[in-house]
């Protein structure tokens, strides 16, 4: 397999590089078929996350998949910017290390908070929207089939998701609680209605929670979720004075662009009368401007603040991470053998048939010389050179076979060049 992942994460990445490389769910499929277009011989998938942006790419042939350099540039170029402006701060990955970083993405071992389960469902949308863009990708679909059925492994078989800790929880259930003794008597505003909303709102309710409001550009959705959670709806063009109001503020949007600018908080500060008011931006790209945090009074924090809670929750999975760490090995071990084993098999079949073809056409040869034999002689004149063939390949046969479950593939790779086999 012909294998490649390049990408950013919150472990190399800082969020200034995360949100310039993000993309939205809407914005994916226009970025594969344009892929496509330049690399029609290749598949590509593209995860896009909060915490992450990956792009995978595979092919049948090393020479029909792009570069690393090509991909970096491709990913660049899409966004608007350079190969060297992001090319420190990416990471890439080639074959048996890109399905292994796979795995550890979709088992959330490389997630922020370890043991969150929000990335798997990332992880099978952004397969589908790949399938959708291009039904044809036998490669990536064995690899992104393999990476949930490794996840689900994961999480069967440690304790790495008990108890789980997600970014909303540490975010509501730990800082928040640094600023705010109690949440009962705190009004909190919601901006967005996705899943990351959803989930924050969860860990509100739990922390007591009451005076609750939702505001959306779509607000049957925004309605849809205060209907969840009894709370309250208001209109997305009521904002600055919901946030004049506010006393803690989640922003989860999937906007594009800060809806919380410097300059409309110029606005909202003037109608607060510097009371205290507590930010968190789960958002990728950002969407309140970081000058914002520095005015009085306003504790505003981003993602790349929850890294340091989030390295706690870590430690305290440590027990479980070294035999979750191993599943992602055995997981891989078995993926490769499981190409190599079905590669040898088609280079098998390949080599029989080519000695076939080589048997009966002698034997045509022959046979139109001797005139005169019984079909008793035919016949074990027939038997005799199907034996001899099935001698002659019986032992380069069987070390194949046992080289499969090797790593290195060598004698396949001499096989296929002392014949003349395609892959």
């Amino acid at each position: 397999m012909n294998l490649q992942v390049i990408g950013c994460s919150h472990h190399q990445s800082n969020v200034a590089i995360r949100e310039q490389l993000a993309f939205t769910e809407q914005q994916v499929p226009s970025f594969l078929k344009l892929f496509y277009d330049r690399f029609p011989e290749s598949e590509a998938v593209l995860l896009s996350t909060c915490n992450r942006t990956e792009f995978y790419a595979a092919a049948q042939k090393p020479d029909l998949i792009p570069s690393q350099k090509e991909m970096i540039e491709f990913l660049a170029t899409e966004r608007g910017l350079s190969f060297s402006d992001v090319n420190g701060d990416l990471f890439a990955h080639s074959d048996r290390d890109a399905i292994e970083h796979l795995f550890s993405v979709a088992a959330s071992l490389d997630s922020m908070v370890v043991g969150e389960t929000q990335i798997l469902s990332q992880v099978k949308r952004a397969y589908q929207l790949a399938v959708e863009s291009n039904q044809t990708i036998p490669l990536t679909h064995q690899a992104f089939q393999s990476a949930i059925r490794v996840a689900r492994r994961v999480s069967n078989e440690t304790d790495i998701h008990s108890h789980r800790v997600s970014v909303p929880s540490i975010a509501i259930c730990v800082l928040a609680k640094q600023i705010f003794e109690r949440l009962d008597n705190k009004r909190i505003l919601i901006l967005g209605a996705g899943e990351m909303a959803e989930e924050t709102l969860t860990y509100v309710r739990s922390e007591g929670g009451k005076d609750i409001w939702i505001t959306n550009r779509t607000q049957s959705r925004a309605e849809e979720l205060a209907g969840k959670f009894d709370g309250n709806v208001a209109s997305w063009e009521s904002l600055e004075e919901q946030l004049a109001k506010a006393d803690l503020i989640v922003s989860t949007t999937g906007a594009t662009e800060p809806v919380v600018t410097s300059a409309m908080f110029d606005r909202v500060e003037k109608a607060r009368n510097q009371k205290p008011m507590f930010v968190l931006d789960l958002a990728i790209p950002r969407d309140i401007e970081a000058e914002i945090g520095d005015r009085l009074n306003v504790y505003l924090y981003t993602l790349d603040d929850l890294q340091k809670e989030c390295e706690k929750n870590r430690k305290s999975r440590q027990s479980q991470y070294p035999k979750a760490v191993k599943i992602i090995g055995q997981e891989t071990d078995q993926f490769f053998a499981e190409l190599r084993r079905r590669s040898s098999g088609s280079t098998i079949a390949q080599l029989r048939q080519q000695a076939d073809e080589a048997k009966n056409a002698e034997l045509t040869r022959l046979m139109n010389r001797l005139e005169g034999l019984s079909d008793a002689h035919r016949a074990e004149i027939e038997q005799s050179f199907h034996r001899l063939v099935n001698k002659i390949l019986h032992p380069p046969l069987e070390s194949l076979r046992d080289d499969s479950v090797n790593e290195s593939g060598s004698l396949l790779d001499a096989l296929k060049k002392l014949f003349q086999l395609g892959d």
